[in-house]
């Protein structure tokens, strides 16, 4: 799926964007996601991971 971690599966949040005269209008808020190179299942694949993912060591990353 498209702009979602694979690991966690966070993906897009939607909420509000607030004008000064209190005008509101929807937005969506996006994941960090960065592309790299992981050993999943012994072999080596490009995922789309979240940093929280990355910085929590939820990911081993391939040499």
């Amino acid at each position: 799926m498209a702009r979602s971690c694979e690991i966690c599966g966070k993906g897009p949040r939607v909420g509000n964007k607030v004008s000064h005269a209190n005008n509101r209008t929807k937005r969506r808020w996006y994941p960090n996601l960065q592309r790299v190179h992981a050993i999943q299942k012994g072999t080596t694949r490009r995922i789309r991971v979240c940093t929280r993912c990355l910085r929590s060591g939820l990911v081993v990353k391939a040499v």
